[in-house]
């Protein structure tokens, strides 16, 4: 969901704040990337990486 109600004092996003978010995207291939913003200001940039495992990558049996 996104919204366009960007207060008109709001700062533009740094290149460096803007590098890291799409560093941090690049960076995982199945996740979440989580983008924490106070009075209009990025504060923190978080993701969760999830992997996907197989049943041939599995070490053990069951018995």
């Amino acid at each position: 969901m996104t919204h366009n109600t960007a207060p008109s004092n709001s700062q533009p996003v740094s290149q460096n704040i803007e590098q890291e978010i799409l560093w941090v995207i690049n960076g995982i291939q199945y996740g979440l990337v989580e983008i924490l913003i106070h009075a209009g200001q990025v504060v923190k940039i978080e993701s969760r990486e999830k992997i996907r495992v197989s049943p041939a990558d599995y070490t053990h049996k069951v018995k």
